[in-house]
């Protein structure tokens, strides 16, 4: 097995409450309403693993904001509550309103929850999840190191073709050909989870090894991103809870945060 101390791939090294400009216009929209546009956002980590908007009040549009009455103190200073109103649509606590900032540049700024909106766009392209990252790269290389997927001692892909996904922050995901999947141990599933960097999965999977079903272990992308295509209809299994052998060498299970669940790793 490849044993270190340090995980083997790069993580994501973005300290909290780092402020970064975003060049890109954004904006985002509640049904056919839209909420809010802007070429003056502002990047925010609120953890290292990726940022989150602020907009400028005087970006979003008027009257659809409405005051909670609430404050709350964060790690970027006071905020105050506001649901989102918009036609017939209303989303409670949907954004936060900077108050008194404890972050230079954030006074005036407001966050708002992802799923508050229906759709944000980077530009013309809409974003899913959450903003892009801009230190974050994500590469797929087609490859000839072989790569076989097992479960509890059942085979379920073995390749010499795979594209290897390098994703800062997450470990290498391997994706095979269909024809290299033993879909006699998977069982279809209605998930469907979406990737900033990838777009919106079409296919997810079960397997069944070792006497039991494990939810939610393998996914696809028919139509990902156009960074994404050589990813396009193949199949990846999570490493953290299936054994991968690459070049013949069992690789250690990663420990990240999707190790306990079979949701949204994608």
């Amino acid at each position: 097995m490849y044993r270190s101390a340090l995980n083997d791939y790069p993580a994501s090294i973005v300290p909290v409450n780092h402020v970064a400009p975003v060049p890109r216009r954004i904006r985002a929209y509640l049904g056919t309403e839209k909420v809010l546009d802007t070429t003056r956002a502002l990047y925010v980590w609120e953890w290292p693993h990726y940022p989150q908007y602020y907009i400028p009040l005087a970006d979003v549009r008027p009257g659809l904001l409405v005051s909670e009455g609430h404050t709350q103190r964060t790690g970027r200073g006071l905020v105050e509550l506001h649901a989102l109103r918009a036609g017939e649509a209303h989303r409670p606590r949907a954004a936060r309103l900077v108050t008194k900032a404890a972050v230079d540049g954030l006074d005036g700024m407001v966050r708002f929850e992802w799923a508050a909106l229906d759709a944000w766009f980077e530009e013309d392209e809409q974003v899913f999840v959450h903003p892009r990252d801009p230190y974050s790269r994500v590469d797929a290389l087609r490859s000839n190191r072989r790569v076989r997927v097992e479960l509890d001692g059942v085979v379920l892909a073995d390749s010499a073709s795979p594209v290897m996904v390098f994703e800062t922050g997450l470990p290498v995901r391997y994706y095979v050909n269909r024809t290299d999947v033993r879909f006699e141990h998977l069982i279809p599933s209605d998930t469907v989870t979406s990737c900033p960097y990838k777009g919106m999965t079409s296919g997810y999977w079960s397997v069944r090894a070792g006497g039991a079903v494990h939810k939610d272990l393998a996914w696809a992308y028919d139509f990902p991103t156009r960074q994404l295509l050589p990813i396009a209809g193949l199949v990846a299994f999570y490493n953290e809870m299936v054994d991968t052998y690459l070049d013949g060498e069992l690789l250690d299970r990663p420990q990240t945060h999707f190790s306990r669940t079979g949701g949204n790793g994608s």
